[in-house]
Formats: structure tokens, sequence, C-alpha cells
């Protein structure tokens, strides 16, 4: 490599490297209200977070506070279900399953127990009318009891049904985790092999996982671990529509199908108290929409990881954490996305 420059070569390298450092300065000044919010909050949301915000393909803030950075692995709970949803929808992309398929179709112990008209799309939608209980705290730290997820997913079949599919909505693990044990039988891989290949190795998420180490089944639902950095580039990628640096990860069609609106809010039986109030796509919350267009989403976490994609303003941001979600930390993650939103100009009328 050659290291000879014209005079005028330097003038504008000079140029450039002071414009770059004077847009790094202005991007963190003009973040101050966001990072004093933080400060202020820190109690409350967890002393260990990272924040990062991308715009496109470029970082425009990372910060990180306590004993974080952002490539500390920490369990993301329920962020995972966006993962899972992208999985299946790559699926769908390659015709190896349609999301109106029935459950039966590959698991045909759905049918012996009388499931036959569950879908796919119902399972990503937490709609499979399948009795469930809530999330707790408690039971998702219990060890768990199944030595595959095929095991799991077949007691789900067993389980009474609370209601017709596509009724009613109520979040939980099982339909998500009967999607993953789907995935498995189409690609004949165990769920944490198979996204790997197929989605965390395209993305260079090289920390993110949903091996366990007990030899106990993967969770789909909640299972992954990952890092912000990590988590950031899937949500650039579902930012620009399933490209990410140069590669589709995804077609323009599955991303649009994973923003659509799957619920109605006289449909929603249980969500967790730091979702009260939204409605449902594929994988996501749905945080704001515009004209009946999903424009913003999110996958919050019981542990506190709250990853969003605000398509309006073209930014994608994560508040990777590890604590327990509560109410009032989702009152403040809103707060500062209102906050985030003052920086990026709306492209929705």
């Amino acid at each position: 490599m050659s290291y000879k420059y014209k005079t005028n070569c330097l003038k504008y390298s000079a140029v450039a490297i002071f414009m770059l450092l004077f847009q790094g300065a202005f991007t963190q000044s003009s973040f101050s209200e966001l990072d004093k919010m933080i400060i202020e909050k820190q109690k409350i949301i967890g002393q260990d977070l990272v924040l990062i915000i991308a715009k496109k393909d470029s970082i425009v803030y990372q910060k990180a506070f306590g004993a974080f950075n952002a490539k500390t692995v920490a369990p993301v709970a329920s962020c995972s279900k966006w993962l899972t949803a992208a999985l299946i929808m790559q699926l769908v992309d390659e015709g190896k399953l349609s999301l109106d398929d029935m459950v039966s179709k590959y698991l045909p112990i759905f049918e012996s127990y009388g499931k036959n008209y569950i879908t796919i799309r119902h399972c990503l939608s937490h709609m499979t009318g399948i009795q469930s209980e809530p999330i707790r705290i408690v039971k998702l730290l219990e060890k768990k009891k199944f030595n595959s997820l095929e095991e799991e997913v077949n007691e789900f079949a067993k389980k009474e049904i609370q209601t017709n599919p596509g009724t009613e909505f109520r979040y939980s693990n099982i339909g998500l985790n009967i999607a993953g044990r789907i995935a498995e039988v189409v690609t004949k891989k165990k769920f944490d092999i198979l996204i790997k290949q197929r989605l965390f190795n395209l993305l260079g998420m090289r920390q993110t996982t949903f091996s366990t180490l007990d030899g106990s089944a993967v969770n789909p639902s909640g299972g992954a671990k990952s890092a912000a950095a990590d988590y950031t580039r899937f949500l650039q990628m579902m930012l620009n529509n399933g490209i990410f640096n140069g590669q589709k990860i995804l077609s323009e069609a599955a991303v649009q199908e994973m923003k659509k609106l799957h619920t109605s809010l006289d449909k929603i039986k249980y969500a967790p108290k730091s979702a009260e109030g939204f409605q449902y796509a594929l994988g996501s919350w749905v945080l704001e929409e515009n004209n009946g267009r999903v424009v913003a989403l999110a996958s919050p976490g019981l542990f506190g990881t709250w990853p969003m994609v605000d398509n309006c303003r073209g930014y994608s941001a994560i508040f990777f954490v590890k604590n327990f979600l509560g109410e009032q930390k989702a009152d403040i993650y809103l707060e500062m996305k209102k906050l985030i939103d003052g920086q990026f100009k709306s492209n929705c009328k």
C-alpha cells in the first residue's frame, strides 16, 4: 500500500477528519437531555446499562453505564421472540413453510389432540387459543423440566383449548416455542444451531446464542443471550427492510409482514404490565401507528432490555440492561423514546 499523498489530498483529509470530530461532538451534545435522564433514572432502570442508537447503517449514539459495555452478554428474555419470528420468516422466504400452514402439518400430535386449526401465524401472534398461564418471574427462574424443545411442545399439544385460535391474545411462551419446533422439523436441525447459522452468523451476531449450558430445552420465546452491539445489528436489518451491510437477510415482504398489526385491543386478554395498552405484530409490540400503518415496534424483555425500531424517524435503539422490567421502568423507556424522537425528523405525515 502506498503512503504518498499530494498536498491537496492532505488538506482535504484534514478537513474531513475535523468534520467527523465535529459531527461526533454535535451528536453527543444533541442527546444531552437523554444523558441527563438516564443518570437520573439509573437506579430504577439498573446501574448496568448500554444504550445504542443507530440511523440506517451508522451508530449515532453509544454510551455505557456501570459494569456493562456494548459487548457484555446477558439474557434478553422476551426480546428473543423478535429473533425467532425473523427466523420463521426466513423459512417463509425460502418457501419451506407458510404463515397460514396448520401447525399439525408439521407436528401431527396437535391433530391427535384436536388442535387442527392452529396456524403458524397464530403462534407468532400469541393467538393459538391454548390454555396458558401468565409469565411469572419465579416460574422463569425455575429449572427447566424439559430435555428438548420437542418434549416441551408435545406437552403444549396436550393442553386444553381455552378459546378458538385467532380470537384471543394471551402473551406466553407457547406460540413462539411451537414455531421454533416447526423450524426444527422443517430443517432437521436443532433450533439453537439453526438460528445461529441462518440469522446470527449472517448478521455477525457472534455473541448471541439460544444454547443452554445444562442440557435443558432451548427456549425460542425467551432463552436468548445477546449483547447490545449484537442486537443492534438485528435492529438495523429490520430498519433497512431486511438488508444488513448490503446483504439481504430477509425479503422486504417478510419485514413488512412482521410489522403488520395482528391484534385489536378487545382481543388482548393477557399482556405483561410493560406492554399494557399496546397491540402486537409478529414477535414484537406496536408502539406507534400512522394512518393505519405500523411505524414503531419494540420487543421488551423481562430483564429490562428494550429494543425498538422507529421507521417514521428512521432509527433503531436498544436499552440493554439486566434487571427486572416493571411497569414504572416501561414508562421511563417510553419517556426516553420521546427524547430520542426529538433528534430525528419524522418522514410520516
